[in-house]
């Protein structure tokens, strides 16, 4: 999967219906710019294999070369969801040398107590530059970039 290509949307999970069969599913996000619908379907990677459940406050990720039905509210299919905590945002992207995002937009700082693994849950101790990582962070910086110390990053290999 294009990481790179990948859109996140941030809100609250209020609604969660079974799809068409069992394996799959229809997620509500209420977000800052209104109702959001999600298709879950077995190709989704839920970050930590976590239980998606109403209140959970999420990002979801949608590619946005895909094409969408032209319907109110908007309805994606995710193809990535992670669960985040109260103030707590998260960047995906391709970090290079230094540890700079691609798109310059943020600067990692990674400290002994950043918690680096793997999409499948694995301890990660190599190097980041050149990584697709998503990253779990609360504050940065002023600066340009922006820097922060992440709590967690996932490494895409």
């Amino acid at each position: 999967m294009p990481y790179e290509n990948l859109v996140p949307v941030a809100g609250t999970i209020f609604n969660i219906i079974r799809g068409s069969d069992c394996c799959s599913q229809m997620m509500s996000l209420r977000t800052d710019n209104g109702i959001v619908n999600f298709a879950v379907d077995p190709q989704t990677k839920v970050v930590e294999d976590r239980q998606l459940r109403n209140g959970m406050r999420v990002v979801a990720f949608y590619d946005g070369r895909e094409p969408v039905p032209l319907i109110f509210p908007p309805r994606y299919r995710v193809h990535l969801v992670t669960a985040v905590g109260r103030n707590e945002q998260v960047m995906l992207g391709r970090f290079g040398r230094n540890l700079v995002a691609e798109d310059g937009s943020l600067q990692l700082n990674i400290a002994g107590n950043t918690v680096v693994r793997t999409a499948n849950g694995q301890s990660f101790h190599c190097n980041l530059n050149g990584q697709v990582l998503l990253v779990y962070y609360t504050v940065t910086t002023r600066s340009i970039p922006p820097q922060t110390t992440p709590s967690k990053v996932i490494v895409f290999c």
